[in-house]
């Protein structure tokens, strides 16, 4: 099984991690299981859980309403990360966007509130013992701008902009697939074993107060994500899931299949491809999307039994 999996990532493209396993945890699908992965987005919903947690036990107001700056926002390709005058929203309602649609500001806005030592010493309280946040969104994403020699991330690609630098622009796309943050020694990283035992834990009410967890599983149900994990099952399953994606290098989704009368199974798939052709393009990413699909399929078809 282990060996299919690997030619199936390596048919779309990219290498693979993986674990898929029962909801009990007693049987599993697993490859490189317990190696670092770059995280992408995938680590937010052990920061949508810090925060549930924090509104359920009443340490955190989930209505404390905060102010999002527009002047200079978290970079990202949706959310608040587009606005261009502040907002003010509640902490609680920050949860949202960050789960279903990935926003790096709202992300960001919850860390700041929680702390990223508070965190990780949740996620080391869960017994994650290889996920590791190093840093909020805005410095991670900045320093791909900083190690190119620049402020950071808007002024790199401002620079990259410039029809008198195209030439320029497309070695340094190709050349910031060696950035830290895209090291999984280095970088905000998990293992595929850790984001499968938060998933068993979420979704069994152990990884805190019920409301909590409940909370969260019904956030990543509504992920609008859907050409990843989702595309590897049908009807009758149905899929609560996380996506993360970094500089079209690293492609993830974590996430649970249900199926009627509670049988379900947990999948955390990490994929790294090249991301950028040796001339600076974009490379197609929608085989590695599929291959995630068809690699946790295959998993759950094989602890099925079928």
């Amino acid at each position: 099984m282990t060996e299919n999996i690997r030619a199936l990532f390596a048919r779309a493209g990219c290498t693979g991690q993986l674990c898929v396993q029962s909801l009990d945890g007693e049987r599993e699908v697993a490859v490189d299981a317990d190696q670092p992965a770059v995280s992408a987005s995938v680590f937010k919903v052990l920061v949508a859980l810090a925060a549930e947690t924090r509104f359920a036990d009443g340490t955190l107001d989930p209505a404390e309403r905060v102010t999002l700056p527009g002047s200079d926002p978290v970079p990202g390709p949706v959310g608040f990360s587009l606005y261009r005058g502040d907002v003010q929203v509640s902490l609680g309602d920050l949860v949202i966007p960050m789960l279903t649609i990935s926003d790096n500001v709202a992300t960001d806005a919850l860390l700041h509130t929680l702390g990223v030592d508070a965190v990780n010493v949740r996620a080391g309280q869960l017994g994650l013992a290889g996920t590791v946040i190093t840093s909020d969104l805005c410095t991670m994403i900045d320093s791909f701008g900083q190690q190119a020699g620049f402020a950071g991330w808007n002024a790199m690609w401002d620079w990259a902009a410039r029809p008198e630098n195209k030439e320029a622009a497309r070695r340094l796309r190709r050349d910031l697939r060696a950035a830290d943050a895209l090291n999984p020694a280095q970088g905000i990283r998990t293992t595929p074993r850790d984001m499968a035992l938060l998933l068993r834990l979420i979704w069994t009410d152990q990884a805190g107060p019920p409301s909590a967890c409940g909370r969260v599983r019904q956030l990543m149900r509504g992920q609008l994500t859907r050409n990843r994990l989702a595309a590897g099952f049908g009807p009758p399953a149905r899929v609560a899931a996380k996506s993360g994606s970094l500089l079209g290098v690293v492609r993830n989704e974590v996430g649970v299949i249900e199926y009627p009368g509670g049988e379900a199974y947990v999948a955390a798939v990490f994929t790294r491809a090249g991301g950028l052709t040796q001339t600076g393009d974009e490379s197609d990413e929608r085989p590695v999307n599929a291959a995630i699909g068809q690699a946790a399929a295959a998993a759950v078809s094989r602890l099925r039994g079928r």
